[in-house]
């Protein structure tokens, strides 16, 4: 790799990350709530007292703003790795279906044990999702034996999708109105429930993980040329696959766990920082992914918050409103491609 070529990586990791600093200091300083640059700085270097401001601060909005962060980064990587199995630039666990069936494992837990009396802690709501993620995937995979063609692969994920949202709706005509209205408020998808203990769980979960998928940059890198040609290169690809199933389930288990069902992002971030680094190379892709999808996450939920603030808008409603034009670029230009 020449020095223009790492000039310009390192130059759009410069970038990213000055835009996920610039975000993290304009979603503290924004909020239906105004307060002032003063009560603000005066709680961040803890000179502050305990009052609505520090509750604000502390209670609300910085775990919030680093769960998008966190989890936007992960559900980015989430697509890429999907992406990179598939050999599909429009894979992702919203399109295929991977994020519904995380839902239904986690309607399940919200509507029948919380309805008897059954609680989970965090790490259970994400195992909850995880299991969900896997099923949905198995599926997926044993489809991908029969059908060759990666659109129709694709509308069998969506269908999938939707068996697991009329499943989900189901279950709702059973459950009482309590239940259902946690349901509904989380279905939507938001930041707005993550907690310190919330955050934590998320951290010890996705950190790991995409450290991991880190580590398999080489190897990912030798499969993106061809099975064959990972094979030659001593790649064991069939425990590289069952890993890259494992990793994007858990990533997108977490994401699902705590802010619903977000659409769109592990699509649209991967194919952005591509063409921003200009490169496909996994061992600087995946570091940029997870920049580039908190930077992401930052954004919609920053326009989630304050464009009609004090009522706000899903996080789902506003990704999907900046991601499905990417994805429909993709889809036309693959198209014409194919024509080519």
């Amino acid at each position: 790799m020449n020095r223009r070529e790492n000039l310009r990586i390192y130059g759009s990791y410069g970038a990213l990350s000055a835009a996920l600093l610039f975000l993290l200091s304009v979603n503290v300083f924004c909020g239906s709530v105004r307060l002032t640059p003063g009560e603000i700085l005066s709680q961040l270097v803890g000179s502050g007292e305990q009052d609505m401001a520090w509750s604000i601060i502390w209670l609300i909005r910085l775990p919030r703003l680093l769960g998008a962060a966190l989890l936007g980064g992960a559900l980015a990587v989430s697509g890429f790795l999907l992406q990179t199995f598939f050999a599909n630039p429009i894979a992702g666990p919203f399109v295929l279906g991977i994020s519904s069936g995380a839902k239904l494992s986690v309607s399940l837990v919200m509507l029948v044990l919380w309805g008897r009396g059954i609680f989970f802690s965090s790490g259970g709501m994400i195992l909850a999702a995880f299991l969900g993620a896997v099923v949905s995937m198995g599926f997926i995979l044993l489809i991908s034996t029969r059908v060759r063609r990666m659109s129709v692969l694709v509308l069998c994920g969506v269908m999938i999708g939707y068996i697991c949202s009329a499943v989900t709706d189901l279950l709702m005509a059973f459950a009482d109105d309590a239940n259902i209205a946690n349901l509904h408020n989380w279905a939507l998808g938001s930041f707005s429930g993550m907690s310190w203990e919330g955050l934590r769980a998320a951290f010890l979960a996705v950190a790991p993980t995409l450290f991991f998928a880190f580590l398999l940059s080489k190897p990912i890198g030798a499969y993106q040329l061809g099975e064959l040609y990972a094979r030659s290169m001593g790649v064991n690809t069939r425990r590289l696959r069952t890993e890259l199933i494992l990793l994007s389930s858990i990533l997108s288990a977490c994401v699902t766990a705590f802010a619903g069902p977000v659409s769109f992002v592990g699509i649209a971030v991967p194919h952005l920082v591509k063409r921003l680094l200009k490169t496909a190379q996994p061992v600087y892709i995946i570091p940029a992914c997870a920049l580039g999808g908190a930077v992401f996450c930052l954004f919609c939920d920053l326009i989630a918050r304050t464009l009609l603030a004090p009522t706000e808008l899903s996080i789902g409603s506003v990704t999907a409103v900046f991601g499905a034009p990417i994805v429909i670029f993709l889809m036309l230009r693959q198209g014409r491609d194919e024509h080519v």
